[in-house]
């Protein structure tokens, strides 16, 4: 299901997993809507997710949770581009 932010932005509820949660998506945790602001890989497929708010959540290869995501952000880059070479 596709919906509008108030800025103007599509956004979309995505399942996501250890493996699939990107930067600036934003999960419910609690009641409340935690923007994820980085990530920091673990052993064994599981990730360190660094919220806005400077909290921290661990999820490992089998959580799974809903996050709203931006879409037309660039779904396919993960974390960080490569540098451009000319």
């Amino acid at each position: 299901m596709s919906n509008w932010a108030p800025g103007g932005a599509p956004v979309s509820n995505v399942e996501i997993t250890a493996a699939t949660v990107l930067r600036g998506d934003i999960i419910q945790v609690g009641g409340r809507a935690c923007l994820v602001s980085d990530l920091f890989q673990l052993p064994q497929g599981s990730k360190q997710l660094l919220f806005e708010s400077g909290e921290l959540l661990t999820i490992n290869g089998r959580t799974r949770r809903v996050a709203v995501r931006m879409m037309g952000r660039g779904d396919a880059v993960r974390d960080v581009s490569p540098p451009r070479r000319r």
